[in-house]
């Protein structure tokens, strides 16, 4: 079918090549017939080889209507960026004043999503027919696509504002105003601004954030001059706080600026009039005065104007304290230790920290614990804003931790109310992050929109890919505007990365990000250039770069850019494997028949992974993930050798693990390796289904990893044991103990153990805690408290290391080795006491379970080190305080374990 309709559009571009028909001849009929034979292509899955056709038929006929329309139709249908050849055939029609037919065009383009160039030609189709109302519909959606037109959006402002649609209005002139401000015209802003100022005056933040950026793209000046407009508004409606604002940041514009030096007097009079010493406090920072520095004056005022009457202050030794009255030059406070304390003012202002009442620090010491502690619990949106705005309104999840764990949470309590608090952070929009730290937050005055909280996450962050994941919530959003100055300020921070060549992964995950919003959102692709084989060509180290992308979806898709753009991609991607591990990848190989590749992969990984880290984890992923695969047995890969190479890879990565090289990599192929051979019981499997030399040849090497379990080697062991009764293991003797090691049953040791994680979990930070508050209590010389708290830590600190020392020369004993033809570890033995006459029974096993009183000795005691490996019948002395006892060995027996 596709022959057919390559042929018949062949014949088309001829016919059209030699009857040279005139554009007078097309209507939107033949467009039409056009449109039925593009989908007759797309159901044949022909669009591919009908583009080549006519991009062939291009070179030489550059003008060719049929062409141009296929060609361009299918480009849009692929989302791809290139849009010249429709461009050039709305060109032609309209060069021809063809409007119906350039309409029509403009639709179909805009049936795969919005275009510049087809909205503006569109409302130029309009105007030419007096549709007016048509116009606005389709300006309003080339404002939404077009960032730089402000011209258009201010019309539409001006639209709405005439039929009393005030909302419409603003959002219009909003738009307007941003992209004056970017164009730099300050005449238009100064127009805008004054009509926000009359329809949106309550919306103080849209201004301080707008001044911004006046007065980085304009000028101070002119922000100065558009400011004074806010500041008279919120003086009029006794804003004060906000005003105070405004001023400050005039001043930092220019601090010479004497009316806005007098204005910030007048509201600090204004904020402060109940305030005792106020004109005394404007006197001596010499607040109204031209001499001193303004920012010196109001910081110095600031300070002073916190001292008054029932204001808390906190001493670094005295704690919290509350102000009793101020005469004068003096201060009288009240500290919990120290009532009625006297300071001088000037000592007071560099000694003490003034506090709110509603300070976190305040609050600990004049309520009830209980209650704060249920107060904290339950509502912990306030308790983040009381905390982050206890500290001068920023904080990180550590300082909030520090202020509420142990004091009011407990370490449990935390990690649940934390989860919460994160969730709250994230989400609540009147919380908001430091402009210079993502990790540290804000309590805002005004709740924002959910696209301001992200942009200005944006713009906090620091890592690239971490903006990667913001950009992408942004759009997220539902019902979010791509032509806000938010999302334009996003986009083209990773659009300018597609020109840099120094920052060669950037520029990659920029193309790949920017190419995904361009596919959804086709009209953000106007104007770039993109080409993936180009990029690609740059790029020295595949694997290195892939490594690089910090983003799992990135990856996925550099991996499918390289597949559909790169004709040597099964080359790229059999070398990469190792280092993406990607299931895709394997799945692309075997499904274009590239099996052999495939197999010599795999046979790579296992012979390599002695030497390079990612062959060895390439290795555990396949026997993971392909071992069921039909090409998997060409390998030759015999399941004996599978064992072997991940036996080894499991003692390399405990040595790698105790060498501090690559932790956290290496404890991840561990868990794996281990996963595999004893949880899913590989090894187990294959022990009970092997011959006696292959078994030996599997446990020794088992037994060589020293870092393993004794108790996984102790049941591997049983099982073989199980399976073969007589087989005996290298290196076995009748020694119970090497010189330093330490005989014990499972049970002990698995006590041992659970004894040490209490200890280290519980015990030594529960005295950790206990010697914290011992030194809260202060003079340490006379501090019981602390010295036995430090005492206890000795004790502790004495265990730990004996109880570590002991389970290292922990050796796990075997019940199935136990020899009862020999008084040994694990045995029951029955003496005779030839000095009284009486029969003596003694268990013998270790000093872990020595228990003398119930006859269970040890047989490191002298006891027991006596008659270790007495065969019946044999006699021996033992001497006890200088007694010498004679003893027959009767009987001898196995515990029962």
């Amino acid at each position: 079918m596709s022959e057919a309709l390559l042929k018949n559009v062949q014949e088309m571009l001829n016919e059209e090549k030699w009857t040279r028909a005139t554009l007078s001849n097309y209507s939107t009929n033949q467009f039409k017939e056009l449109d039925v034979l593009l989908q007759e292509a797309r159901d044949a899955r022909a669009y591919d080889e009908l583009k080549k056709l006519c991009d062939e038929h291009l070179v030489h006929t550059k003008n060719s209507i049929i062409a141009l329309y296929l060609s361009g139709m299918i480009a849009l249908s692929r989302q791809l960026i290139d849009d010249s050849a429709l461009i050039n055939l709305v060109t032609i029609f309209v060069d021809n004043h063809k409007w119906n037919i350039v309409k029509y065009l403009c639709e179909r383009i805009l049936d795969h999503g919005e275009s510049k160039f087809a909205l503006r030609t569109l409302s130029e189709c309009y105007k030419n027919d007096n549709e007016e109302e048509a116009i606005y519909g389709i300006w309003e959606r080339l404002v939404k696509v077009d960032y730089e037109e402000a011209d258009l959006a201010k019309s539409l402002a001006e639209y709405y504002e005439k039929q009393a649609r005030l909302e419409e209005a603003v959002d219009f002139y909003k738009k307007a105003l941003h992209r004056y401000i970017n164009k730099g015209l300050f005449t238009n802003v100064r127009e805008i601004w004054t009509k926000l100022i009359e329809y949106c005056k309550d919306d103080i933040d849209f201004f301080l954030h707008v001044q911004k950026k006046i007065a980085k793209n304009i000028s101070k000046e002119k922000a100065v001059l558009l400011l004074n407009d806010v500041y008279v508004f919120c003086k009029a409606k006794d804003d004060i706080d906000t005003a105070i604002s405004i001023c400050k940041i005039i001043l930092e514009y220019d601090e010479r600026d004497e009316p806005a030096r007098k204005e910030i007097t007048e509201c600090f009079r204004k904020k402060y009039a109940d305030h005792s010493q106020l004109e005394e406090y404007i006197r001596i920072s010499n607040l109204a005065t031209k001499y001193r520095n303004v920012h010196e004056a109001i910081t110095d005022f600031e300070k002073h104007i916190a001292f008054d009457k029932g204001n808390y202050v906190f001493h670094r030794t005295w704690g919290i304290g509350r102000i009793a009255k101020v005469q004068g030059d003096e201060i009288v406070i009240d500290f919990a230790k120290k009532r009625e304390h006297s300071m001088g003012l000037k000592m007071a202002v560099n000694a003490l920290q003034t506090i709110s009442k509603n300070h976190i620090w305040v609050l600990k010491a004049t309520k009830k614990k209980d209650e704060l502690h249920d107060k904290v619990k339950d509502d912990p949106e306030w308790a983040l804003k009381t905390v982050i705005k206890s500290f001068n309104n920023t904080c990180d999840i550590k300082r909030i931790k520090a202020e509420f764990v142990p004091a009011i949470l407990s370490a449990g309590e935390w990690t649940t109310w934390s989860s919460k608090a994160r969730d709250i952070l994230k989400a609540n929009t009147s919380f908001g992050v430091s402009p210079d730290n993502i990790d540290t937050f804000t309590v805002r005055d005004r709740p924002i929109s959910i696209e301001e909280k992200l942009y200005n996450e944006f713009k906090a962050e620091r890592n690239f890919f971490d903006r990667v994941a913001t950009i992408r919530s942004y759009v997220a959003q539902k019902d979010v505007e791509l032509d806000s100055e938010y999302f334009t300020e996003m986009f083209a921070y990773f659009t300018g990365y597609l020109r840099s060549k120094n920052q060669l992964t950037e520029q990659v995950a920029s193309y790949i990000l920017v190419k995904d919003l361009i596919g959804r959102y086709p009209h953000l692709g106007t104007g770039l250039s993109l080409n993936f084989p180009e990029v690609f060509e740059e790029i020295d180290d595949v694997p290195s770069l892939f490594l690089n992308l910090k983003d799992a979806k990135l990856k996925e898709e550099f991996l499918h850019h390289i597949q559909l753009f790169v004709p040597s991609w099964p080359e790229i991607y059999i070398k990469l494997f190792p280092f993406a591990l990607s299931a895709s990848i394997i799945n692309s190989l075997k499904k274009e028949g590239y099996e052999d590749q495939l197999v010599a992969m795999t046979q790579y990984c296992f012979e390599s992974y002695r030497d390079h880290r990612e062959a060895r984890d390439a290795a555990v992923w396949i026997l993971k993930n392909l071992k069921s695969e039909p090409w998997f047995e060409r390998t030759g890969l015999t399941e004996e050798r599978q064992l072997i190479v991940l036996i080894h890879i499991l003692n390399v990565s405990y040595r790698e693990i105790e060498n501090h090289r690559e932790t956290t990599e290496n404890r991840k192929t561990n868990k794996q390796v281990y996963t595999i051979l004893f949880k899913d019981e590989v090894l187990i499997n294959f022990i009970e289904q092997g011959d006696p030399d292959t078994i030996t040849r599997i446990y020794t090497l088992i037994d060589d990893v020293k870092d393993l379990d004794p108790a996984d080697k102790l049941n591997l062991k049983n099982r073989i044991i199980q399976k073969y009764p007589q087989f005996k293991f290298l290196g076995d003797t009748e020694k119970t103990v090497t010189s330093r090691g330490l005989l014990v049953t499972m049970g002990m040791y698995e006590e041992k153990q659970r004894q040490l994680v209490h200890i280290m979990d519980v015990e030594v930070p529960a005295n950790s805690k206990e010697i914290a508050f011992a030194l809260s209590l202060g003079d340490l010389r006379e501090n019981a408290e602390y010295k036995a708290a430090k005492e206890k830590q000795d004790i502790l600190n004495s265990t730990v290391a004996k109880l570590k020392d002991e389970i290292e020369r922990a050796q796990l004993f075997d019940p199935q080795t136990i020899n009862a033809n020999r008084v040994s570890f694990g045995t029951k033995v029955t003496l005779d006491n030839e000095s009284n006459g009486a029969k003596e029974e003694y268990t013998i096993l270790g000093p872990w379970e020595s228990d003398p009183e119930n006859k269970i000795i040890s047989y490191l005691s002298p006891f027991g080190n006596a008659i270790l490996n007495k065969k019946v019948g044999e006699k021996f002395n033992f001497a006890i305080n200088d007694e010498k006892i004679a003893y027959t060995v009767k009987e001898i027996s196995a515990v029962s374990f």
